[in-house]
Protein backbone atom coordinates (compact mmCIF):
# COMPACT_ATOMS: atom_id res chain seq x y z
CA UNK A 1 0.00 0.00 0.00
CA UNK A 2 1.26 3.47 -0.92
CA UNK A 3 0.06 6.72 0.57
CA UNK A 4 -0.01 10.17 -0.98
CA UNK A 5 1.31 13.02 1.19
CA UNK A 6 -1.35 14.44 3.52
CA UNK A 7 -0.46 17.92 2.29
CA UNK A 8 -0.98 17.13 -1.40
CA UNK A 9 -1.85 20.59 -2.82
CA UNK A 10 -4.49 21.36 -5.44
CA UNK A 11 -3.90 23.69 -8.39
CA UNK A 12 -7.06 24.85 -10.15
CA UNK A 13 -6.29 26.46 -13.51
CA UNK A 14 -8.58 28.72 -15.53
CA UNK A 15 -7.92 31.13 -18.38
CA UNK A 16 -10.18 34.16 -18.19
CA UNK A 17 -10.68 36.91 -15.65
CA UNK A 18 -14.41 36.16 -15.44
CA UNK A 19 -13.64 32.49 -14.71
CA UNK A 20 -11.13 33.48 -12.04
CA UNK A 21 -13.70 35.83 -10.49
CA UNK A 22 -16.30 33.04 -10.35
CA UNK A 23 -13.87 30.69 -8.62
CA UNK A 24 -12.49 33.36 -6.30
CA UNK A 25 -15.99 34.28 -5.08
CA UNK A 26 -17.21 30.68 -4.73
CA UNK A 27 -17.46 28.77 -1.45
CA UNK A 28 -13.95 27.74 -0.42
CA UNK A 29 -14.84 26.64 3.11
CA UNK A 30 -14.52 22.93 2.30
CA UNK A 31 -10.95 23.04 1.01
CA UNK A 32 -8.88 20.12 2.31
CA UNK A 33 -5.35 21.47 2.13
CA UNK A 34 -3.50 24.07 0.08
CA UNK A 35 -5.56 25.30 -2.90
CA UNK A 36 -4.17 27.63 -5.55
CA UNK A 37 -6.37 29.16 -8.25
CA UNK A 38 -4.25 30.14 -11.25
CA UNK A 39 -5.36 32.39 -14.08
CA UNK A 40 -3.27 31.27 -17.03
CA UNK A 41 -4.44 33.62 -19.75
CA UNK A 42 -6.21 32.55 -22.92
CA UNK A 43 -4.97 29.93 -25.36
CA UNK A 44 -2.92 26.75 -25.17
CA UNK A 45 0.43 28.52 -25.25
CA UNK A 46 -0.43 30.74 -22.31
CA UNK A 47 -1.82 27.76 -20.37
CA UNK A 48 1.28 25.66 -20.97
CA UNK A 49 3.64 28.44 -19.92
CA UNK A 50 1.69 29.45 -16.81
CA UNK A 51 1.11 25.91 -15.53
CA UNK A 52 4.69 24.78 -16.16
CA UNK A 53 6.04 27.85 -14.36
CA UNK A 54 3.67 27.47 -11.40
CA UNK A 55 4.43 23.77 -10.94
CA UNK A 56 8.14 24.55 -10.82
CA UNK A 57 7.48 25.92 -7.33
CA UNK A 58 8.69 23.17 -4.93
CA UNK A 59 5.56 23.70 -2.83
CA UNK A 60 3.45 22.54 -5.80
CA UNK A 61 5.78 19.88 -7.17
CA UNK A 62 3.28 17.09 -6.41
CA UNK A 63 0.07 19.12 -6.74
CA UNK A 64 -3.06 17.66 -8.24
CA UNK A 65 -4.17 19.77 -11.20
CA UNK A 66 -7.74 20.51 -12.26
CA UNK A 67 -8.48 22.57 -15.37
CA UNK A 68 -11.77 24.44 -15.38
CA UNK A 69 -13.68 27.34 -16.89
CA UNK A 70 -16.03 27.65 -19.83
CA UNK A 71 -16.24 25.52 -22.97
CA UNK A 72 -18.20 25.03 -26.16
CA UNK A 73 -20.45 22.00 -26.24
CA UNK A 74 -20.31 19.92 -29.40
CA UNK A 75 -23.27 17.58 -29.07
CA UNK A 76 -26.87 18.44 -29.99
CA UNK A 77 -29.03 19.01 -26.94
CA UNK A 78 -26.30 20.61 -24.83
CA UNK A 79 -27.25 23.88 -23.15
CA UNK A 80 -25.44 26.79 -21.48
CA UNK A 81 -24.89 25.90 -17.84
CA UNK A 82 -24.45 22.17 -18.50
CA UNK A 83 -21.31 20.63 -16.99
CA UNK A 84 -18.65 18.61 -18.80
CA UNK A 85 -16.42 16.18 -16.89
CA UNK A 86 -13.58 15.09 -19.16
CA UNK A 87 -12.71 11.40 -19.25
CA UNK A 88 -9.60 12.50 -21.13
CA UNK A 89 -8.24 15.62 -22.79
CA UNK A 90 -6.90 15.59 -26.34
CA UNK A 91 -4.94 17.88 -28.60
CA UNK A 92 -2.53 17.24 -31.49
CA UNK A 93 0.33 16.66 -29.03
CA UNK A 94 -1.32 13.89 -27.05
CA UNK A 95 -4.09 12.49 -24.86
CA UNK A 96 -4.17 12.69 -21.07
CA UNK A 97 -6.51 10.41 -19.05
CA UNK A 98 -8.35 12.04 -16.17
CA UNK A 99 -8.51 10.63 -12.63
CA UNK A 100 -11.59 9.77 -10.53
CA UNK A 101 -14.10 11.16 -13.02
CA UNK A 102 -16.97 9.14 -11.50
CA UNK A 103 -16.44 10.90 -8.17
CA UNK A 104 -16.45 14.29 -9.84
CA UNK A 105 -19.74 13.51 -11.57
CA UNK A 106 -21.28 12.34 -8.30
CA UNK A 107 -20.15 15.43 -6.40
CA UNK A 108 -21.21 17.85 -9.14
CA UNK A 109 -24.68 16.31 -9.18
CA UNK A 110 -24.78 16.75 -5.40
CA UNK A 111 -23.53 20.36 -5.53
CA UNK A 112 -25.71 21.39 -8.48
CA UNK A 113 -28.93 19.37 -8.41
CA UNK A 114 -30.84 19.57 -11.67
CA UNK A 115 -27.81 20.44 -13.78
CA UNK A 116 -26.93 18.06 -16.61
CA UNK A 117 -23.44 16.56 -16.40
CA UNK A 118 -21.89 15.19 -19.59
CA UNK A 119 -18.84 12.89 -19.65
CA UNK A 120 -16.50 12.12 -22.51
CA UNK A 121 -13.38 13.38 -24.28
CA UNK A 122 -12.60 17.11 -24.12
CA UNK A 123 -10.62 18.38 -27.11
CA UNK A 124 -8.26 21.34 -27.24
CA UNK A 125 -8.17 24.03 -29.92
CA UNK A 126 -6.07 27.13 -30.50
CA UNK A 127 -9.09 29.17 -31.66
CA UNK A 128 -12.82 29.57 -31.12
CA UNK A 129 -14.66 26.71 -32.83
CA UNK A 130 -17.89 27.31 -34.72
CA UNK A 131 -20.06 25.89 -37.47
CA UNK A 132 -18.80 22.91 -39.45
CA UNK A 133 -15.63 22.62 -37.39
CA UNK A 134 -17.79 21.91 -34.36
CA UNK A 135 -19.44 19.02 -36.25
CA UNK A 136 -16.05 17.71 -37.37
CA UNK A 137 -14.80 17.57 -33.77
CA UNK A 138 -17.99 15.84 -32.62
CA UNK A 139 -17.34 13.16 -35.26
CA UNK A 140 -14.03 12.34 -33.50
CA UNK A 141 -15.95 11.38 -30.35
CA UNK A 142 -15.27 14.59 -28.42
CA UNK A 143 -18.20 16.14 -26.55
CA UNK A 144 -16.77 19.62 -25.87
CA UNK A 145 -13.91 21.90 -26.84
CA UNK A 146 -11.92 24.64 -25.15
CA UNK A 147 -8.53 26.25 -25.65
CA UNK A 148 -6.69 25.49 -22.39
CA UNK A 149 -7.66 22.19 -20.71
CA UNK A 150 -5.63 19.87 -22.93
CA UNK A 151 -2.54 22.09 -22.72
CA UNK A 152 -2.96 22.45 -18.96
CA UNK A 153 -3.15 18.72 -18.27
CA UNK A 154 -0.41 17.81 -20.74
CA UNK A 155 1.90 20.36 -19.12
CA UNK A 156 0.95 19.07 -15.68
CA UNK A 157 1.79 15.42 -16.36
CA UNK A 158 4.98 16.32 -18.21
CA UNK A 159 6.32 17.98 -15.08
CA UNK A 160 5.72 14.86 -12.98
CA UNK A 161 3.27 12.09 -12.13
CA UNK A 162 0.17 13.65 -10.56
CA UNK A 163 -3.64 13.32 -10.53
CA UNK A 164 -5.34 15.51 -13.14
CA UNK A 165 -8.90 16.30 -14.17
CA UNK A 166 -10.89 18.79 -16.22
CA UNK A 167 -14.37 20.14 -15.55
CA UNK A 168 -15.91 22.73 -17.82
CA UNK A 169 -19.18 24.65 -17.93
CA UNK A 170 -20.88 24.91 -21.31
CA UNK A 171 -21.20 28.55 -22.31
CA UNK A 172 -22.26 27.94 -25.88
CA UNK A 173 -23.58 24.95 -27.79
CA UNK A 174 -24.72 24.09 -31.33
CA UNK A 175 -28.19 25.60 -30.81
CA UNK A 176 -27.00 28.35 -28.46
CA UNK A 177 -23.93 30.07 -29.96
CA UNK A 178 -22.77 33.17 -28.09
CA UNK A 179 -21.03 36.27 -29.34
CA UNK A 180 -19.40 37.36 -26.08
CA UNK A 181 -19.29 35.60 -22.72
CA UNK A 182 -21.27 37.35 -20.02
CA UNK A 183 -23.37 39.60 -22.30
CA UNK A 184 -26.31 37.22 -22.69
CA UNK A 185 -28.31 34.88 -20.51
CA UNK A 186 -26.23 31.80 -21.34
CA UNK A 187 -23.02 33.43 -20.20
CA UNK A 188 -24.58 34.56 -16.94
CA UNK A 189 -25.93 31.06 -16.31
CA UNK A 190 -22.48 29.53 -16.91
CA UNK A 191 -20.87 32.04 -14.53
CA UNK A 192 -23.30 31.10 -11.75
CA UNK A 193 -22.63 27.41 -12.28
CA UNK A 194 -18.86 27.92 -12.20
CA UNK A 195 -19.21 29.74 -8.86
CA UNK A 196 -20.83 26.58 -7.43
CA UNK A 197 -18.36 23.87 -8.48
CA UNK A 198 -15.72 24.27 -5.77
CA UNK A 199 -17.31 21.89 -3.23
CA UNK A 200 -17.16 19.10 -5.82
CA UNK A 201 -13.55 19.94 -6.62
CA UNK A 202 -12.64 19.80 -2.94
CA UNK A 203 -14.30 16.39 -2.51
CA UNK A 204 -12.31 15.11 -5.50
CA UNK A 205 -9.15 16.54 -3.94
CA UNK A 206 -9.92 14.93 -0.57
CA UNK A 207 -10.33 11.54 -2.25
CA UNK A 208 -6.75 11.81 -3.50
CA UNK A 209 -5.50 12.07 0.07
CA UNK A 210 -6.86 8.65 1.00
CA UNK A 211 -4.51 5.65 1.08
CA UNK A 212 -4.09 3.94 -2.31
CA UNK A 213 -3.97 0.15 -2.44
Amino acid sequence: MSTRPAALPLLIACALGIEHLALRTGDRSGAGGQVTVLRTGMGPGAAEEAVTRRLADPALSEAAVLATGFCAGLAPGMHPGDLVVAEETRDPRGTVPCVATELLVKELVRALPGRTVHTGPLVGSDHVVRGQERSDLLATGAIAVDMESAATLLSAVRTGARPVAAVRVVVDAPEHELVRIGTVRGGISAFRVLRSVLPAFFEWHRSLLLPRR
